[in-house]
């Protein structure tokens, strides 16, 4: 059994004065919840809905943005928002830079991570056929994620700005030769009939979201197994292998490592790690080695490691 944590004590140990240190806000029952607002980036009926709903709960309502900046920007705004949800990065298309960069500038906390199988699924009006299709309207990946499928049928394809939008426009305008790849949520939300599910051609295709919120709602958790660190170092020879060494000798489990420019430097990089663990403990006294070997430590978050969902 381990020892008891004494939460304090162990954030001394990482110097907390020099560190952005968070917790986990509490996940709800995915049926029940209680009635909050997140800001998503899309529309209603989109992936990053699906997500939110994982974590808050059923009845979490969602705050659409035009881009992941405004997401930060709600998020943020404890006035108009309980906080974010932002996709980090894909099983198959890999990180997304940008939301990198965005999560480094604000002052956010990352409270919780949703593992979200994406599944794309051919929407149509009621009593619509396959043989009424003469279109099919989606988000440019969505549409190359099924194009296995789409390749039976001689339809025109169209790109669009948002999954869940292509849904919305064709319920919209009782399009009886539109066709629109989204998800279930999207074909509930606009009282579309689900044509054929599962047309997307590899299912191994995950989206990790990161669960946002302002330092003052997130509430510290006592059982957290997982960070979202940023560092970087003097770019000597030899400095990051001794900071991966140092992480390597803490028993903590190093799994994701991104890189990135540092802005107004001359080709000098941060670094991005999400780190799990078995004790918090372990995870601060790993952080105080760190600082002696870096420049900068940044802790984005530290939560319980998310689920799958499929």
């Amino acid at each position: 059994m381990s020892d008891p944590v004494n939460i304090p004590e162990i954030k001394a140990l990482a110097n907390k004065d020099n560190v952005i240190t968070t917790g986990q806000a509490k996940q709800a029952d995915p049926e029940e919840g209680t009635a909050v607002a997140v800001a998503i980036q899309g529309y209603e009926g989109s992936f990053h809905q699906v997500a939110a709903q994982h974590f808050f709960g059923k009845k979490t309502g969602v705050i659409c943005c035009a881009t992941f900046g405004d997401v930060v920007k709600k998020a943020l705004n404890k006035k108009e928002s309980d906080g974010g949800v932002m996709a980090i990065e894909n099983s198959i298309a890999g990180s997304i830079l940008p939301n990198y960069n965005l999560l480094q500038k604000s002052k956010l906390k990352v409270v919780g991570e949703i593992y979200l199988q994406i599944r794309q699924n051919l929407l149509v009006n009621p009593g619509i056929a396959l043989e009424d299709i003469k279109e099919v309207h989606s988000h440019p990946m969505a549409i190359q994620q099924c194009l296995e499928y789409l390749d039976q049928y001689n339809w025109k394809l169209v790109e669009t700005e948002d999954t869940a939008l292509s849904a919305k426009h064709i319920h919209q305008h009782k399009s009886k030769h539109i066709a629109a790849i989204a998800s279930t949520l999207a074909a509930d939300l606009y009282n579309l009939n689900v044509l054929a599910p599962d047309i997307h051609t590899l299912t191994n295709n995950y989206t990790r979201f990161l669960i946002l919120q302002h330092e003052d709602l997130a509430e510290v958790i006592e059982n957290a197994n997982k960070a979202s660190v940023s560092f970087h170092t003097d770019h000597s020879r030899g400095s990051l292998a001794k900071v991966l060494t140092t992480i390597a000798e803490g028993q903590i489990n190093l799994s994701k490592l991104q890189s990135s420019p540092i802005p107004g430097s001359d080709f000098r990089y941060s670094f991005h790690a999400d780190m799990e663990f078995d004790s918090l403990h372990q995870f601060y006294q790993v952080i105080k080695d760190m600082k002696a070997l870096t420049e900068d430590v940044k802790i984005y978050g530290v939560y319980r490691k998310g689920k799958h969902y499929t």
